[in-house]
């Protein structure tokens, strides 16, 4: 373990000197900010998964659900709620990396929970098999500390700490139903005042089999002498926000729905997180709703207390349980807030990849190489795929991003190196289904075609279009247009300006508890002496 801790404390140094090298973000396929004082949800259209939320001054920081990708735990920076940027990731890879140097779909990093205390942010997050993990930084761009094992446990999810009035400290969590056996319950320990260790046994608190099947994601709050419990229950698709409170830390609560679709088109909507304005005079919530393919995205509502108990979003009939907005005056901050959406696109300028990429496993060395400040150019080398990846559902070096938008266009200019025969590379929308637009050497030759696998996740193997043949060494430019329903049209171009058609349209499908993700790969051969590379120019996400 000391080993881990010495690597994770050397990856996180180098991606903190490199965290800010990146152009600011611009407005993107997605833009909430309507320009008039108004905003309209999603505030984030990506798989912000679980999102958790804490206020620091005039500062709002967002971390979510990040699952086997890697780096893991993106954070998040707003001034309003409404613009957001990537600011750092806490997690440069996962450990043990004996596991999470395999592809892992729907392991990892659960629903996590961001504190500030102490003049210290804490990151507390589950891997489901193997316990309860806390990581802490000074500053959320990072360097984050390596991960400490709170509690090592077998499906304990979703943690949240609650630092008391008194100096004492308590961690709420949940169960996985496939892993521990049990779920719909929550659950309370006392943990140590430093926030690392639980002490004595935890306490149940909450039953929600009878009225909140699937109760989980809990987060910790107290308010004029209540401690507060935001749960969701009744699954991901459908559900609503449940708020439980009690005058006693460990119980018992009392239960209120206060957040649910209602007369909305919006499904499921729970899970979240509640923080005030800096003045104290608003109070907003944060939760996600499942959109298939486009993952978990983000939503903001208003929020209010009657009778010591919050309503969440609009309540025109007055019962309490409030429904969500899809557009609304935007929270009020002092400071005029500029438009900022995460970053999606990358010229490959930096010394650094762009915070909004990630890998499907920990990331080894000889899978790419960064420009020189001037060079821009991204090289991507021809790295053997697993024996056991019987497609590309199980292939580590996957460089992806989330779909950022119901509607957009990507763009990549890249030039294709192959030195053997049947290296590959090219752009992927990958889901549990998945399609590529793939250049491959064969014959000779550089062969263009459209590969589709369905179930891929079953290891069913890819059916491809006829190939063209494109010329060798010279740039092309590779496009997937992305239309509401996630339907993916690819494309290709020798002079980046007349685009011509591959393949059928395909319907991007939803990965392991996460939506689709969309990216470049670089496949080589095994024992091939000398391998090949793509080397991308940049990449370009436009509405």
């Amino acid at each position: 373990m000391r080993f881990f801790s010495l690597l994770f404390t050397l990856a996180a140094a180098s991606l903190a000197l490199t965290a800010f090298a990146q152009t600011p973000a611009s407005p993107g396929p997605w833009v909430p900010d309507l320009g008039n004082g108004q905003y309209k949800n999603p505030v984030l259209y990506a798989d912000y998964s679980d999102p958790d939320v804490v206020r620091v001054g005039d500062d709002y920081y967002l971390t979510s659900s990040s699952f086997s990708s890697v780096p893991g735990l993106q954070l998040l920076h707003s001034k309003d709620l409404v613009n957001w940027t990537i600011i750092g990731t806490a997690l440069p890879v996962q450990l043990p990396r004996s596991r999470y140097d395999q592809v892992q779909p729907g392991n990892g990093v659960w629903a996590p929970a961001l504190r500030y205390h102490n003049k210290e942010f804490y990151l507390y997050y589950p891997d489901p098999d193997l316990g309860i993990f806390v990581t802490r930084a000074r500053n959320p761009a990072g360097p984050w500390s390596a991960p400490v094992c709170v509690k090592a446990a077998k499906g304990w999810i979703d943690p949240c700490p609650l630092w008391d009035d008194d100096g004492r400290a308590y961690l709420v969590h949940a169960f996985a139903g496939s892993r521990a056996g049990i779920k719909s319950v929550i659950n309370v320990s006392e943990m140590a005042p430093d926030g690392l260790s639980l002490m004595g046994d935890d306490k149940l608190v909450f039953d929600g089999h009878q009225h909140h099947p699937t109760i989980e994601g809990p987060k910790f709050y107290k308010r004029h002498g209540y401690y507060y419990i935001f749960a969701p229950g009744g699954g991901v698709p459908t559900g609503w926000q449940v708020a439980l409170r009690s005058k006693s830390v460990f119980g018992p609560y009392e239960d209120k729905i206060v957040l649910a679709q209602g007369k909305s088109p919006i499904n499921g909507p729970h899970q979240g997180a509640w923080v005030d304005t800096p003045d104290g005079k608003e109070d907003w919530f944060l939760h996600f709703q499942d959109q298939d393919a486009y993952g978990r995205v983000v939503h903001l509502q208003p929020m209010t207390w009657k009778n010591d108990w919050p309503v969440i979003g609009l309540d025109p009939d007055g019962d309490g349980t409030g429904e969500p907005v899809l557009t609304y005056r935007k929270p009020a901050v002092q400071a005029r807030v500029a438009v900022a959406v995460p970053a999606t696109s990358d010229e490959f300028a930096s010394q650094t990849l762009g915070l909004q990429w990630q890998w499907q496993a920990d990331p080894q060395p000889g899978w790419l190489t960064l420009p020189s400040p001037t060079a821009g150019v991204l090289t991507l080398n021809a790295v053997p795929a697993p024996a056991e990846a019987k497609n590309l559902w199980l292939v580590p070096n996957l460089l992806l991003q989330k779909l950022p938008a119901p509607q957009f266009t990507a763009t990549a200019k890249l030039s294709f190196h192959p030195q053997n025969e049947g290296e590959q590379a090219g752009l992927v929308v990958l889901g549990m289904d998945y399609a590529s637009l793939v250049l491959t050497r064969q014959g000779g030759q550089i062969q263009l075609s459209q590969r589709t696998c369905l179930q891929a996740d079953k290891g069913s193997p890819e059916v491809s279009t006829a190939p063209v043949t494109v010329p060798a060494g010279q740039p092309l430019y590779l496009r997937v247009a992305v239309q509401p329903g996630a339907r993916c049209q690819f494309s290709y171009s020798l002079d980046g300006n007349r685009f011509q058609p591959l393949g059928t349209e395909f319907t991007a499908r939803k990965g392991k508890w996460v939506g689709a993700k969309l990216g470049l790969f670089c496949l080589g051969t095994a024992g091939a002496p000398k391998p090949g590379a793509a080397l991308v120019d940049w990449w370009h996400l436009e509405p």
